[in-house]
């Protein structure tokens, strides 16, 4: 029993130091400024309607405006 817990302190130490000086490294962005355009493109949405998916929000945002489920601003009739 003993030379097992040796032996698995011999993995996890190297494997806990390297994670842990892991979290004080500096985070750098892996995408590059001018990629970022790339995935602003609308292709990239999860969204497969967007413009149904837009005027189902509008009127989800219409018709729970009263209680104030989204933020926005206005009453139930959609008037805004």
């Amino acid at each position: 029993m003993n030379v097992n817990v040796r032996s698995m302190c011999r993995f996890l130490l190297p494997l806990l130091l390297v994670a842990g000086r892991s979290g004080f490294s500096k985070i750098e962005p892996w995408i590059k400024p001018y990629e970022r355009a790339r995935l602003a493109d609308p292709i990239m949405s999860l969204d497969m309607n967007p413009v149904s998916s837009a005027y189902m929000q509008h009127v989800y945002e219409a018709r729970e405006g009263s209680r104030g489920a989204e933020g926005s601003a206005g009453g139930g009739c959609g008037c805004n």
